[in-house]
């Protein structure tokens, strides 16, 4: 592990064009898979449907299961006929109709301009600026903006996809155990993403138990790190929960020693968010503005599936933190050269 803080330029990877996926896989277990052993330093290239083998009786594997709602609108100022991309946050106050929003052009969109959508039906108006891309806006909408945002919103996909929003994204880019109560992320985890309901069942036929943490995906994909110390970045605050339920699964499998599998970054810091001084994890519910950057000592020896992430990401900090600096760069480089792709869209990553 790290003993000094890393620089945002030691993370630095060219990853091609061609390698970032445009779209998802035909099928979501077809994706590979690149493990990387902490213990050795090997790297071994996987299909990710062979993620089985890798499970024992007793070991846990946790998923966030969070929902990613259609948080893109697109939208026209008022004058001018300027597109404005317009990312919903979270609903603030609904009997004042505020919501938590990110706006790109950001410089284009200031206090008391309105932001039209649905062929001018209803607009936002922005009342006040919290952070350089985000603003809270009031809705002319009365009533739950959900039914709308289903009718024409867009899934928040990455900027990296160039191509534009297709039908089958809102499905695609959603998670299978995803909780249709908790429609709150701009964004799925990922790593997720891969998973077909038949696949985690071949997963619990083998005595693996699959618990859940929440934690709603937010402002957080949307803002990369821009300080060449990434000690010195912030993270904004999301929302999670871990139930008492999950927490007697996982303490109950580290007692035993057990693997415990974590499906995605946003799991981990949820988990990382609710670890007592025992070295065990405690319920928990709240805000966390957790940031795993290397140097950081992890409590618990978590094995971690993940995406490859872009350069700049708290998710790729968050890699390096758990794998070493030199051996993420290492492993992202053979992944360019064994031809895996890249992102939300692309392969997973396990690291052992």
């Amino acid at each position: 592990m790290a003993s000094a803080s890393v620089k945002l330029s030691d993370l630095k990877i060219t990853v091609p064009a061609a390698a970032i996926a445009q779209n998802p896989p035909t099928k979501r277990d077809a994706s590979r898979m690149l493990v990387f052993e902490r213990s050795s330093g090997e790297i071994a290239d996987e299909k990710f449907k062979n993620i089985v083998k890798y499970f024992r009786k007793g070991d846990v594997l946790v998923l966030n299961d969070t929902r990613a709602f259609p948080a893109h609108l697109i939208g026209t100022k008022e004058k001018g006929d300027v597109r404005i991309d317009v990312y919903l946050l979270r609903e603030l106050r609904r009997e004042e109709r505020l919501w938590d929003i990110v706006v790109e052009p950001a410089r284009k969109v200031r206090i008391g301009n309105k932001i039209y959508f649905d062929n001018g039906r209803f607009y936002c108006e922005i009342i006040e600026n919290t952070t350089t891309r985000g603003r809270i806006a009031r809705f002319s909408y009365e009533g739950d903006l959900m039914p709308v945002l289903n009718r024409i919103g867009q899934m928040a996909l990455p900027s990296y996809i160039t191509r534009e929003h297709a039908d089958d994204d809102r499905e695609r880019f959603q998670t299978v155990f995803a909780d249709p109560s908790k429609k709150f992320a701009i964004a799925p985890p990922t790593a997720g993403l891969h998973f077909t309901k038949e696949l985690l069942k071949a997963i619990a036929k083998q005595g693996v138990h699959i618990t859940y943490v929440t934690l709603h995906i937010g402002q957080c994909v949307l803002e990369p790190i821009e300080v060449e110390d990434v000690g010195k970045h912030r993270m904004y605050s999301e929302y999670f929960e871990v139930t008492r339920e999950t927490t007697e699964v996982i303490n109950k499998a580290l007692k035993s020693r057990k693997n415990v599998y974590v499906v995605g970054c946003s799991t981990l810091r949820a988990l990382e968010s609710s670890i007592l001084a025992a070295n065990m994890v405690k319920p928990n519910r709240g805000w966390t503005d957790k940031y795993i950057c290397p140097p950081y000592e992890f409590k618990i020896n978590f094995r971690l599936l993940t995406n490859f992430h872009p350069h700049g990401s708290a998710s790729q900090v968050l890699v390096a933190a758990l794998a070493g600096p030199e051996n993420t760069v290492r492993a992202y480089r053979h992944a360019i050269k064994q031809g895996y792709r890249f992102f939300a869209y692309g392969d997973a990553m396990l690291i052992l």
